[in-house]
């Protein structure tokens, strides 16, 4: 049987010369690399106690969607701003390679719900921080972060030290 990381591809010199790019679409692409990926996730939750989960644009769509239904959750998205109907707040934050502004539905969290926020990667941590924002800004509380592929050299972490963070597979090298 294959590893996960067997799945991910990896993509050199992209978006910029000396960026190695951890590609997830092969993960998606193959029955057993997604039910891996999926379940692989959702086992970092196993014995946690929470409301609802959070999926980011749309990779963390992907992989939270099916670990909500599976847990028996509800599932809200953060979606890029402009793109959700109903009134929203929003948090604009910092790429590697610019800026981007997320929202969240205003009634979409409770105060006091405990919230898990799946994405498919720990990069930077600028993405992940914004949804901290927008989460506990509308009273939830952030019980843990789970991410399938974490890029521990450009320290992601530390902007999101004082949070509980999960990842699946890690990979070296820029």
């Amino acid at each position: 049987m294959k590893k996960l990381e067997d799945y991910v591809r990896s993509i050199p010199d992209f978006p910029e010369k000396g960026i190695i790019f951890r590609d997830v679409t092969t993960v998606l692409q193959d029955p057993e690399g997604l039910q891996l990926a999926i379940n692989s996730m959702q086992e970092k939750l196993k014995d946690l106690e929470f409301d609802v989960i959070v999926g980011a644009e749309s990779r963390g769509f992907i992989f939270g969607a099916p670990i909500a239904y599976n847990m028996k959750k509800s599932f809200v998205p953060v979606r890029k701003k402009g793109k959700l109907p109903c009134e929203t707040i929003e948090e604009s934050y910092d790429l590697e390679y610019g800026k981007a502004t997320l929202e969240i539905h205003k009634d979409s969290i409770k105060s006091g719900q405990k919230v898990v926020i799946i994405d498919d990667l720990i990069a930077t941590g600028g993405t992940l921080e914004a949804i901290i924002k927008l989460v506990e800004r509308l009273g939830g509380k952030v019980v843990r972060i789970c991410c399938l592929i974490e890029l521990p050299e450009l320290n992601g972490r530390k902007k999101i030290e004082n949070y509980d963070v999960e990842s699946v597979i890690s990979f070296t090298g820029k």
